[in-house]
């Protein structure tokens, strides 16, 4: 009985809170931490989510069951309308998964709400990612916890989860919590820019005078400066006799901003494995391989598996899975997509039909395999082989049917 005591115990003392006050916290700790709301006014960062977040949402997920070695696709369950195109919340499939992709790189996760009655799956609910909280176990191998939504207490198994880097199961790490340097390094070069527009480009510095100015004279001088700095009044300040400026700062052109801001730039696109020429014009054919090989990829795989944890019955688990149909990836090309359906129908991969459902046209009830005259096509079981362009059947072992007629002529004689 001992081990089961010492796995229970821990599920039953939940003790820790975890909550948004989390996040003020360490803003309030340190002055270069980034929030959410600081990272997406960084041109490049807000350009690599909203690529990324709108590329997934394009992207259809499909049901398919295993039956006896063979694969088919489930068409007419109702998760897939809920994921695709109704989700019975206010959201329609698409926003859906634009939220939890926002939400999955730039907060803790993306949640979602399961409606369910009995083991049907009625609707999905979005829920923002500041909205949640927890109370977990203080156990690091035995992992429980709650969910928290504005004081309601929930299970996991009601909740969709797709996390980012987590270690716990109930949240993940953001782009922005694990870059807030390189991200604050970028966002206060947007806020310097900022201040060098307001003051019209003009330097800081200071007045040097050989005497000691009167109170209403260095008044008069500080007003005339605020003007000019406010760049929408006077363009020039008199120094009196005696009086001169020196500066202290250096102009916008001596600092390099433009090569930092496109160093900057290529810098965030590496925190999402982004090719820089996605987001800044110009992408090469191999830009747009990398962009769904090496950053998509990875996020569709973290959907695939929170899908098939929460959406299946314990019952499909190991026969359903869901998958993210990634050839609507290339409909945007219709030269590329048309070759490879050519070299898909010409190796017999994909036949007429097949290649007309996936460009949402009537089949043509074409209801044979073609193949290709110049084919020769092998049995290894029966190690014989077949010449359709000659009509001629040979092998290293006998014909089935010469084989059956020996073995009956044989029988006979006995």
């Amino acid at each position: 009985m001992w081990p089961f005591k010492m796995r229970a115990d821990p599920t039953s003392a939940k003790t820790e809170t975890e909550t948004n006050e989390d996040a003020l916290l360490r803003a309030s700790l340190s002055d270069d931490y980034m929030t959410r709301d600081q990272a997406m006014n960084v041109p490049a960062f807000a350009a690599c989510v909203n690529k990324i977040a709108e590329t997934v949402s394009t992207i259809p997920i499909r049901l398919y069951k295993l039956v006896d070695g063979k694969l088919e696709e489930v068409k007419d369950d109702t998760r897939l309308r809920i994921l695709n195109d109704d989700t019975g919340d206010t959201l329609d499939g698409v926003q859906f998964k634009r939220a939890l992709a926002r939400d999955y790189l730039t907060g803790k996760g993306g949640y979602a709400f399961i409606n369910r009655t009995g083991t049907r799956i009625r609707s999905l609910h979005y829920v923002k990612e500041s909205e949640v909280s927890f109370i977990f176990a203080p156990d690091p191998i035995f992992k429980d916890y709650d969910i928290m939504i504005q004081g309601t207490k929930y299970k996991p198994f009601e909740f969709l989860k797709v996390l980012r880097n987590t270690e716990d199961g109930r949240s993940g790490r953001s782009v922005v919590d694990e870059n807030s340097e390189v991200l604050s390094v970028a966002y206060h070069s947007l806020i310097y820019e900022k201040g060098l527009v307001k003051t019209g480009g003009n330097k800081k510095g200071f007045i040097k005078a050989p005497k000691k100015l009167a109170e209403n004279a260095i008044k008069a001088l500080k007003d005339a400066w605020r003007r000019l700095y406010q760049n929408n009044t006077e363009n020039v300040v008199i120094l009196n006799e005696g009086l001169e400026f020196q500066e202290a700062s250096n102009t916008s052109v001596e600092m390099q901003l433009n090569e930092n801001k496109k160093t900057n730039s290529d810098e965030i696109c590496k925190l999402f494995n982004m090719p820089p020429g996605m987001i800044n014009g110009g992408a090469t054919e191999q830009d747009k391989a990398n962009f769904v090989q090496y950053c998509l990829n990875p996020i569709l795989k973290e959907f695939e598996c929170a899908l098939n944890r929460d959406l299946l019955l314990e019952s499909e688990k190991g026969s359903f899975y869901f998958a993210a149909d990634t050839s609507e990836l290339t409909k945007g090309d219709i030269e590329k997509r048309f070759r490879a359906y050519e070299t898909a129908s010409k190796n017999g991969f994909m036949q007429i039909d097949e290649i007309r459902l996936k460009e949402n046209l009537p089949p043509l009830r074409l209801d044979f395999v073609r193949l290709g005259l110049q084919d020769v096509l092998y049995d290894p079981g029966t190690k014989q082989f077949y010449m359709p362009n000659m009509n001629q059947t040979g092998g290293l072992g006998k014909a089935p049917a010469e084989q059956k007629k020996k073995e009956g002529e044989m029988t006979d004689e006995n």
